[in-house]
This record gives C-alpha cells, structure tokens and sequence, in this order.
C-alpha cells in the first residue's frame, strides 16, 4: 500500500514521523491510503444481513457496485458514533450566504425589473402548486398542516394588494427589486408580528418565508432541502444541525461523515441513538468525495473508504457477520434485570428526542424514560412543514407527543425535560424570536430563554399537566444555576394548574419537578438546591464543558473534553452527596452514564441510576452482569479518593 497526503505532498506539511512510504502511526486525518494497482469494474451480490441490536449490519449494501478506475482512498478522523457500514455517497453542498444587494436603476430599467420578480413570483408559485398537489393526492393521509400553509402561501403570492404596494415602491425608490421586495416584507412582517395576535403574527413570518423564496429565485440561489436526501445513502457534510438529524433520522441513513462535530457533540448523540456509525474531524470532507461514490464508514477504526477495492469488500463482510453475531448475544439482555453479579440492582433508563422512540426504549429493556428532550421535538415539527418560518408548537400538538410516550410506557416513570433550546440548539419560534448572541452557549438558552418568554414556557407545561394523568409523569427544567429559577417556575406551574382547574381539565397535582445538574455553579449550589427540587439529574456532558471551558462541539478543542477531570469528578461527587443528605433521587443522564470505564467510577459513590441511548442498555446490562458492586467499589476509589 501507497501513503499519499490528500492536502498534497508537502514536506512542511508532513507530521513528524511520517514519510509518504509508511502509514503513519497515528492516522492524521490529512492522510489517506491507496493501493498502486487501480481497478475497473466489481459487482458483488446483493448481502442480506439482518439488523441486531447496536450494530448496523444490514446497512452493509454492496449490490451491483461499479467501480470506475479510480483508486481506493482512505480518510482518517474521529469516531463520534461507532459501527460499520456501507453505501451511496451523498454530498451536502455549503450553505450560501445570501446578502441582498441595494442598486440603483434608471427608468428604463423599470420594466425589465418588474418582469423579474413577477417571473421569480410565478415560478416559486408554481412549486407551491406542485407541492400542493402531491398532498392532495394523498387523501386521508394528507398533511393538513402543510396543506394549509401552502394554501396560504398561494394566496399571499397572488395578493393584488402587496403586488401593488411593491410595484409602487419600486417607482418610487428605483432600486432593484431584490431590495425593494425585501423592505416591503420587512414593513408588512414587523407590523403583523407588532399586533399581539398570534394569528396575525404567523401570517407575518409566512410573507418572510414565501417572499424569501422569490428573493431566492431573483438572485439564482437556491438553498438546499434536506428532503432531498436519498434514503440508505451514506451522508457527506461539514456540519449538521441537531435539527437537520431530525429528518435524517426518517431517511435510515447508513452512516455520516463531517468536518465538523466532537464525540460528545448533539449530534454524535443522535446518532449513536439510532446506531448510526459517523465520523467527524474530516477536513474539507465535501471536497473529498462525491455523490454516488461508494464508501464504506468504519466508524471502530475512525476510517472512510472511497471506492473500495474486492479484498477490502471481503473483509469488511468477514466483519459486519462478526458484529451481527455480538449483536445478537446482547440480544438476551434485554428481558434480564439490570444487576452485578452480587445482586446489586441499578435502574436504566432510555434517553429519547420523539415520541416513536419509546417504543425502541420498551424493546431493548428501559426501566423508563430519563430524559424526553422536547426540543426535538419542536425542531421536527417545524422542520416539518417544509419552511423557513417562525411558527410554534401548538399545545395541542405538545400534548398529544407527551401523552403518546406516558402512554406507550405503560406506567414506567417519564422524565420529560421543558426546552433546551439555544446554545447549538438554535430555532426560531413565534413566541421566542431567535437571538444572535456573541456566545449562545453562555446566552439565553434553556431555562432562562423559557423564563424570558412565559407564553412560549406556560403553553409547555400547560401540555405538560394535561398529559400527566395518562402515567408517571416527572418534570426535569435544564440548565438551572440558580433557585430562584426553580421559585419562578413553581409560580408559573401554579398559574397553569389554577388555569387548568378553573377550566375543568385533569392533571396530576403533585407532578415531581425536577433540575439539571450540568454548571459549576448548579454543583457547588447543591446542597440548597436539594431542598427546592424533587429530584438531581446530573448531565455530564454539559457539566464537563461548562466545568473545564471546552466547547463540545469543536473539533479544535475536543481532546480536551475529559469526564474524569478531578473538578468534574468533584461536582459529581458533591451533587450526589448533596441528594442523598435531602433524601432526593439523583441519576446521572449523559454519555458517562453508558461508557464502560464510567460504571464503576459512579456506582463507588452510591450512583444507581444512569440514563442513556436505549441501544447501549443492552451492553450496560451485559457489563454490570460481569462484576460485583465491591469490585467497582474497589476500581473507584482511585479516582475518588484524592477528592
């Protein structure tokens, strides 16, 4: 095998150590591997392996592969969700930045301009019939939501009034259209969103979105759909957003690769979650291969391979039956008890982001569910509709998503955590306009963005209350660093519950309301915060960032993210002492909760709950079977005793 460096054979940019001749010891992800002999053409029959719990063994799809004469390359990165699997590339193009320009024009110019934007308007009003007309085509299984805002959409491009008014300022002003379309939309949207009706205020964000779309057309820019993407391909990107993994998740996409994205990243969370192998820290990955290539994503070994030749292909057979095999011995955990070999007994629970994924969480054996973050589920619906507008999550919609999972748990307890949005989870809602912030991490996000908008907050928890008479039902508020906000949020609770029974509707009175761990400063506060909250679960992904000042989600920093830093170890420690002293439950909720080495550094301080993604309670099981509380006892105090 030949050693080549993909960014180009510059000595000054080879690492020490390397030579073009050798692979490198620890593989740069500016490296890659290919073999001097190229080939032409392979076809391998269709491989039917089936999928086993954790392991992505049908993912493996080599039917017909042609291959054309290029040689095999390998590129190296971080493993962000492991497994192993195989398919069509497909390539998600940067983003465009789209900067309105202001350009005077002359008289003459006038009806030339006004020509482009009614053909621009007549275009995108002609996707919105195409679109239309697929919906309906559907019958009983049409999308009332996205039937409705298409409908609207079409009225609005047809409306002889703003067509008017943006003819008449274009005269007026002679400017090109691009910006003079974007003042009027500006005008009509910010007087809609002004008048304190919600209705009139969405109608507001529509003219931006659908009038967006015709500046768009004007201009030849054409922003991506994530509809787009195939299903079964293997995904090619620098970034994802959490939302965006929200519709790859309906795809069964086959594995991820990116530039961008660290192993504790939300998005390395989802797609561990639905047992996606992905692979981050690929510099310049959209540059380095291209749609329709085949590749195969060894996210064990941190690998991509491009074009893969027939003994590779062999191999990696040899392998994904090997994974299927392992998957299926952990298969019998699943019915089992979680418990050490001595009869130690811990609670696993099931981490989800929509309300289907209770049903998986039953299937591999959750004790309940830790934590329901809401906020994918309020980026699934508005990713949904297919549009860019600032809509919000009704709380009829809200309530029947937390009613779905209470009910498909069937009386298991339900921990279901109000908005953690902000930070890298960014969405713009009616109720709670999106903010730019210098640093949104540290910005209004969670609790503090739900406290700052009590209609968006009190619709919530007013879901909330409603669903909490079909199970067992726990409230859990993020990012607390502060009691008042716990005192604040009682107060909101007892409005809704007095608005609620003035209204004749049940809920559950005495609904425990849990915080989140996950600040220094909510760590060293425990022992005052146990006495306001009903329950601590400690998310130690944010807790370590925050604690250690390394952003999780950047690829420069993230081998500086280390859960067993001594201050992290240290707030872990003080929160779960500060529980027990109060009587409250406490469990940790977080990648910690799950990773082997992790187990017997929490169960040394009395930890016995741990929630996770439901694929890994398996495993968990599996390794706790294999051990005595007093081993891990004995494995911890290493670690605890210096604290």
């Amino acid at each position: 095998m030949q050693w080549v460096n993909l960014e180009g054979d510059n000595p000054s940019t080879r690492k020490r150590g390397f030579s073009p001749s050798k692979p490198p010891t620890f593989p740069s992800t500016a490296w890659g591997c290919r073999p001097k002999t190229p080939h032409f053409a392979l076809r391998m029959p269709k491989l039917s392996l089936q999928k086993t719990h954790g392991v992505l063994a049908e993912s493996f799809d080599l039917n017909a592969i042609i291959l054309y004469n290029r040689k095999m390359d390998i590129l190296f990165g971080t493993s962000i969700s492991s497994g192993i699997g195989s398919g069509k590339a497909f390539v998600i193009p940067e983003p465009t930045q789209r900067i309105i320009p202001q350009t005077p024009i002359t008289i003459e110019q006038l009806e030339s301009e006004w020509l482009r934007y009614t053909c621009a308007r007549d275009t995108v009003s002609a996707q919105i019939k195409i679109r239309l007309d697929q919906i309906n085509s559907q019958g009983k299984d049409a999308d009332k939501t996205q039937k409705d805002i298409f409908e609207t959409y079409t009225l609005m491009l047809a409306d002889p009034v703003f067509n008017g008014e943006v003819e008449d300022l274009l005269k007026r002003e002679l400017f090109n259209v691009e910006h003079i379309l974007k003042l009027k939309i500006e005008e009509y949207s910010n007087r809609l969103r002004e008048s304190g009706n919600n209705y009139l205020a969405e109608r507001g964000q529509d003219i931006t979105d659908i009038f967006g779309r015709v500046i768009n057309e004007m201009m030849n820019l054409h922003p991506f759909n994530i509809e787009e993407i195939p299903e079964r391909c293997v995904l090619i990107a620098h970034s994802l957003s959490p939302g965006d993994f929200s519709i790859l998740s309906e795809k069964k996409i086959i594995g991820i690769a990116l530039t961008q994205g660290g192993t504790s990243s939300h998005i390395a969370i989802l797609a561990r979650n639905y047992s996606i192998p992905a692979v981050s820290a690929i510099p310049k990955i959209t540059k380095k291969i291209k749609s329709g290539e085949t590749v195969i994503i060894d996210a064990d070994k941190s690998e991509i391979i491009i074009e893969p030749d027939g003994a590779t292909i062999d191999s990696y057979v040899t392998k994904i039956k090997k994974q299927s095999e392992r998957g299926q011995e952990l298969l019998q955990f699943r019915s089992l008890p979680a418990k050490t070999k001595d009869g130690t007994k811990f609670n696993l629970y099931a981490n989800i982001g929509t309300p289907q994924e209770a049903e998986r969480a039953l299937q591999e054996g959750a004790e309940g569910i830790g934590l329901f973050r809401t906020e994918f589920l309020f980026m699934n619906e508005l990713n949904s509709s297919n549009a860019s507008a600032i809509r919000t999550v009704t709380e009829e919609t809200q309530f029947e998503a937390y009613k779905r999972v209470l009910e498909t748990m069937k009386g298991k307890p339900v921990t279901i955590r109000t908005l953690d949005l902000g930070g890298d989870k960014l969405l713009s809602l009616m109720d709670a306009p999106n903010i730019e912030e210098k640093n949104p991490l540290m910005g209004l996000r969670a609790i503090r963005l739900s406290l700052n908008y009590p209609r968006l907050f009190r619709t919530q928890l007013r879901a909330l209350y409603r669903a909490s008479v079909f199970g067992d039902l726990r409230i859990m508020l993020p990012l607390i660093t502060d009691a008042s906000q716990i005192s604040q949020t009682k107060a909101i609770i007892k409005q809704v519950c007095d608005e609620l029974e003035s209204e004749k509707i049940p809920f559950k009175k005495n609904v425990p309301l849990g915080i989140m761990i996950e600040t220094a400063a909510a760590g060293i506060c425990a022992a005052s915060l146990a006495k306001q909250a009903d329950f601590f679960s400690i998310g130690t992904n944010d807790l370590t960032q925050y604690t250690i000042g390394v952003d999780r989600e950047n690829t420069n920093v993230s081998s500086l993210y280390d859960e067993f830093h001594p201050a992290v170890l240290f707030l872990i420690k003080r929160t779960v002492d500060a529980a027990k002293s109060e009587g409250i439950p406490v469990s940790i909720c977080g990648e910690m909760a799950s990773r082997t080495e992790c187990l017997s550094v929490l169960a040394g301080i009395g930890v016995r709950s741990l929630s996770m993604s439901s694929n890994l309670i398996p495993l968990v099981k599996k390794n706790l079977s294999q051990t005595t509380i007093s081993e891990m006892k004995s494995e911890a105090k290493k670690y605890w005793k210096e604290l």
